[in-house]
C-alpha cells in the first residue's frame, strides 16, 4: 500500500506516516524504484504490536 493509503487506514495524515518512517517508528516500509510501499502484513503486525502495549486501563 502507498503512504497515502497507509495513513487513510490509520486515519492520519500522510505527513505523520512519513514521520514515522523518518523515526523509524512506524510500519515497515520497501522501496520499489522511487516509491515507498508498505505491506498490508507489516502494517497489521505494526498494528497488533502497539495495541499489545496498551496498559489496560
Amino acid at each position: 500500500m502507498t503512504t497515502n493509503e497507509l495513513a487513510e487506514m490509520l486515519r492520519t495524515s500522510p505527513e505523520t506516516c512519513r514521520y514515522w518512517r523518518h523515526r523509524g517508528t512506524g510500519p515497515r516500509s520497501f522501496k520499489v524504484g522511487r516509491r515507498v510501499l508498505y505491506d498490508r502484513a507489516d502494517v497489521e503486525a505494526w498494528i497488533k504490536a502497539a495495541r499489545d502495549e496498551q496498559v489496560p486501563a
